[in-house]
């Protein structure tokens, strides 16, 4: 495996971080996870944006795109496998061990894993943990996650690959790593930014390419709608079979089917859309 760290390709044995990296002490950086498909890829265009945006909102230094795109394509180019995960980590460098940040300017790895492809149909459970629609990191992905890694690990002990939050005021908000979008009345509905939810890119897609209603939501809408599906990079658009106790036979049910379908015709035709 190779990895690009701070200006070039290095072997997984030599790409070594400092232990003062700001990203490392206090989940000071911001990341995106882009889907790869055979070495290529998919809405990078987007990703980079959505980099910017996060590393804006937490007050670091514009990522040089240019060497994103240089360090991405030289990633896949070193590994092309069939499907992957390719990582972009975006740091505030080193710096003190306390919340001050350092003069030493940022940090980039981009690195690339083999991964498959999702199941058509997964559970999810509901979390007693809230998102903070109001909180300094909103709408950020940021590499502070820590608050996924409890929320994932109860999901995957009941049996589930997904956990889903409310906001503070009740309302549906977003997975540990995915959008939610719910059919109600035969209607497709997702929560909108203001609920707390990343702005994720298959979400945005999803909206686009389907004609989905953005709709404060609240959190027992996941009790009584008809379908319900997940998205994210690597999900692509995946229905869910069972929240919680409920399940919902049938999965995907035939909005769902046609989203899944919308989106897998529509991202095959154009790779940076």
């Amino acid at each position: 495996m190779k990895i690009w760290l701070d200006g070039g390709l290095r072997d997984i044995e030599s790409a070594r971080v400092s232990a003062l990296d700001h990203g490392l002490t206090v989940g000071d950086g911001v990341f995106e996870t882009v889907k790869a498909v055979h070495g290529r890829p998919f809405a990078l265009t987007r990703h980079l944006d959505r980099l910017t945006r996060s590393a804006r909102g937490l007050g670091l230094p514009d990522p040089d795109l240019d060497e994103v795109r240089r360090a991405c394509a030289a990633v896949l180019a070193a590994d092309p496998v069939p499907l992957g995960r390719l990582r972009i980590t975006y740091t505030a460098g080193e710096g003190p061990l306390g919340s001050d940040r350092g003069g030493q300017g940022p940090t980039l790895v981009v690195a690339l894993g083999e991964t498959a492809r999702r199941p058509d149909s997964t559970a999810v459970v509901t979390v007693p943990w809230t998102r903070n629609e109001r909180g300094a990191l909103t709408g950020l992905k940021t590499t502070s996650y820590g608050e996924n890694v409890v929320a994932l690990a109860r999901a995957v002990r009941h049996g589930a690959s997904e956990a889903l939050f409310a906001n503070t005021v009740g309302q549906l908000c977003e997975g540990t790593g995915s959008n939610v979008f719910v059919v109600v009345d035969g209607e497709l509905h997702t929560p909108p930014p203001a609920s707390g939810c990343l702005a994720g890119i298959t979400r945005a897609l999803t909206v686009e390419w389907t004609g989905a209603k953005e709709t404060d939501l609240p959190l027992d809408v996941l009790e009584r709608a008809e379908e319900i599906f997940l998205t994210s990079t690597l999900r692509d658009v995946q229905a869910v079979h069972r929240v919680d106790g409920r399940d919902l036979p049938g999965a995907p049910g035939p909005v769902t089917a046609k989203a899944m379908r919308v989106f897998a015709e529509r991202s095959a035709d154009d790779l940076d859309p």
